[in-house]
C-alpha cells in the first residue's frame, strides 16, 4: 500500500469518528486540451500545474490548524531533500509562525516504518545546506515512529498528540 492510501484510509477513519477533519489538498491544475471523442467520454490531454503546491494534507485537530507533507523513500539509508520544494518549506514555517502544528510524515518502504517528524525539526536541517538529506538514523533520533493497525491503518494522531499535546494525556483515546 502507498503512504497516500494508508493516509487517506486513516483520516476517513478520523472524520468518522470525529477525531479530526484533515484532508488531501489537490494539486491546481490548468487543462489545455481535452479530447471529445464522445459527449461522455472527454478526456483531458494536456494540463499544466497552475501554481506549486504547498503541503499534502491540512486540516484542524483539537482546535488546531495542521498542515503535513507526507514523502515516501524506497532507500534504505534517507530521504533527499530534492524531494521537498522550497515552496513547501515557506509554506510550513508560516503554518508555525500563526500557531498551526505542522510536520512531515516520512515513509521509508525497505523497513515498512512510517515516522512523524516536527516541521521545525526538519526545517532547520533542510536549511542549514550541511546535507542534501535526513538519514534513516536522524528520522529516528528526532521523529516518532508511527503504530499501524487495521483501522485506522496509520495511527498518526497519536504521535500528535504526544508531540504537541502532552500535557493533555489520552485525549480522544
Amino acid at each position: 500500500m502507498s503512504l497516500e492510501k494508508d493516509l487517506n484510509d486513516s483520516n476517513t477513519y478520523y472524520a468518522m469518528h470525529n477525531r479530526a477533519l484533515i484532508h488531501k489538498k489537490p494539486t491546481p491544475i490548468q487543462v489545455v486540451k481535452v479530447d471529445y471523442p464522445a459527449r461522455n467520454a472527454a478526456k483531458i490531454v494536456e494540463a499544466y500545474y497552475k501554481t506549486p503546491s504547498t503541503t499534502d494534507y491540512n486540516g484542524i485537530y483539537r482546535g488546531k490548524a495542521i498542515d503535513f507533507e507526507a514523502k515516501e523513500t524506497h532507500s534504505a539509508t534517507a530521504l533527499t531533500f530534492r524531494s521537498i520544494h522550497p515552496h513547501q518549506i515557506q509554506h510550513l514555517k508560516k503554518v508555525l509562525l500563526h500557531g498551526g502544528i505542522g510536520f512531515f510524515i516520512i515513509r521509508f518502504t525497505r523497513f515498512n516504518e512510517t515516522y512523524l517528524i516536527d516541521a521545525g525539526i526538519m526545517i532547520e536541517l533542510y536549511e542549514n545546506g550541511e546535507r542534501q538529506s535526513i538519514s534513516y538514523a536522524q528520522v529516528q533520533q528526532y521523529g516518532s515512529l508511527i503504530r499501524q493497525s487495521f483501522q485506522p491503518r496509520l495511527c498518526y494522531l497519536e504521535n500528535v498528540d504526544t508531540l504537541y499535546f502532552k500535557e493533555e494525556n489520552n485525549y480522544g483515546k
